[in-house]
């Protein structure tokens, strides 16, 4: 299935955020900075990376429900658990 640019938007934002996060992440490591002070940012790195994952497949659930007739074959439930799995 394929994505629409359009929609992935809010996706594409939140990574490109959750990639200067990282880089923050490298920077604080660079310097030495406090353990605390590192774990709190690769958190907020990782909890944007879940949300946008998450979105991506919300997003792939939502098409095949409206290309179809409402209803998905036991493949693409499959498929789309199998995603979400992932992201657990």
């Amino acid at each position: 299935m394929q994505l629409d640019p359009d929609e992935m938007t809010p996706v594409i934002n939140r990574i490109k955020r959750a990639q200067g996060q990282l880089a923050g992440v490298l920077r604080l490591l660079e310097e030495g900075r406090e353990c605390e002070d590192v774990v709190m940012q690769l958190a907020a790195v990782s909890k944007a990376l879940d949300r946008a994952g998450f979105a991506i497949v919300a997003s792939g659930l939502q098409q095949c429900l409206v290309a179809g007739d409402g209803e998905m074959d036991s493949l693409d439930v499959k498929k789309m658990e199998k995603l979400f799995l992932s992201l657990a």
